[in-house]
């Protein structure tokens, strides 16, 4: 896997025998691969900002059927030939091109072991020390190797493209300037080249200002890390950055060039695209229905502040009566008749208790388990109850 690149870069140095030099060379080739994808996600963003107009209605006109919204979604990018996937194609094609650099870098500077001292001695008959260089992933019988094998440094320019700026700066401060200048001088590359892209953005509706400042300013943070990689990885970054500020000129002119353009017709479609989504927002608020019609099944909004119908009351006693209590059986109560209405008299006449009076403000008549009850104490307490005598 790193075989590859390392032969590349041990092919420039042989040409150059400059070690910033191979680095950029090797940085050109990425970018001439690298630049066809990102064209094409360019044109296919484009694209996709054209049929934005197309996409809202079809969002509005299915939102409550999400099977026949993916289904005219599909139609609609097949009819303009549309891959929305291909906007994604530079950014995963630039993730291993990084992790190879850098695994190439640390591979190229590892510190010799004394098992890696006695395999250069077998396999070169050179004697080297432990902790110098002992290259990965390159032929020992190029110049790339025989330059670092043994060696504590890669120098370039007056630099040490093995250390980290940070650790010059920490060694020795007057030093890390430079290694820090290098770092400055990519972060002001990093926000050249997003103020290009700003600039085609700055009247495409479908980013609003507080995105725009995020995008052009995160690449200016991106390059604060570089303060903890290898020097000769800040070198590819330098050169990559530079080469894309010549790619955006390239894709300014292109596809931003005339009124006509694709850039254009984009840039008047997010436009239009953005009027439907404020008009659909203003009429949700007051309360209308959406711009595609009412077919789409929504309730239309409730007014605010109105209060909602309250279900009817049910019915209350007057205020004299009590409501009487639910019977324990499922018969219907049975009005008292005769005989029980003397017994409860005779009963209040041996208990000396008062005849209830019979005003509108009496109480509700007790239940027929409760009355029972109540005659049955009150003829206990009348009768004259003798012990019973005991068994012998």
């Amino acid at each position: 896997m790193f075989s590859l690149p390392a032969s590349i870069l041990a092919f420039f140095y042989s040409i150059t025998n400059s070690y910033s030099l191979a680095i950029a060379m090797v940085t050109l080739i990425v970018m001439a691969i690298i630049t066809p994808l990102t064209l094409k996600s360019t044109k296919s963003m484009l694209e996709m900002q054209r049929v934005q107009p197309e996409m809202k209605r079809l969002q509005q006109q299915y939102r409550n059927d999400r099977q026949k919204l993916n289904e005219e979604m599909m139609k609609l990018y097949s009819e303009h030939k549309v891959n929305p996937l291909a906007t994604c194609l530079p950014m995963l094609a630039q993730m291993p091109v990084f992790f190879i650099m850098f695994r190439l870098i640390h591979g190229l500077t590892q510190e010799a072991s004394p098992a890696d001292v006695q395999n250069v001695f077998e396999t070169t008959g050179r004697t080297i020390e432990v902790g110098t260089f002992a290259p990965k992933y390159v032929d020992h019988g190029t110049k790339l190797y025989e330059s670092l094998v043994g060696k504590t440094q890669i120098d370039s320019f007056g630099l040490d493209l093995s250390q980290t700026p940070k650790d010059v700066m920490t060694s020795s401060f007057g030093r890390g300037i430079i290694y820090a200048l290098l770092v400055v001088v990519l972060a002001v590359l990093y926000w050249l080249q997003q103020r290009q892209i700003a600039s085609r953005a700055a009247v495409n509706p479908t980013m609003s200002a507080s995105q725009q400042k995020l995008m052009q300013y995160m690449p200016v943070a991106f390059a604060g890390f570089q303060l903890f990689f290898p020097t000769g990885l800040v070198v590819y970054y330098l050169t990559q950055t530079v080469l894309r500020i010549g790619q955006q000129a390239y894709i300014t002119k292109r596809f931003y060039g005339h009124d006509e353009s694709l850039g254009r017709q984009a840039q008047r479609a997010g436009q239009e695209a953005r009027d439907l989504s404020e008009k659909d927002k203003k009429a949700g608020k007051s309360g209308g229905s959406p711009s595609a019609g009412t077919s789409s099944g929504r309730r239309p909004a409730r007014a605010i502040g109105r209060p909602r119908a309250s279900p009817p009351r049910a019915s209350r006693p007057p205020a004299g009566r009590a409501r009487a209590r639910p019977s324990p059986t499922s018969r219907p109560t049975r009005a008292p008749t005769n005989r029980r209405r003397a017994n409860r008299r005779r009963a209040s006449h041996a208990t000396g208790r008062p005849k209830p009076a019979s005003s509108s403000n009496a109480k509700a008549r007790p239940t027929p388990k409760r009355e029972a009850a109540q005659d049955k104490g009150r003829s206990n307490a009348g009768s004259t109850r003798h012990p019973k005598p005991k068994k012998k």
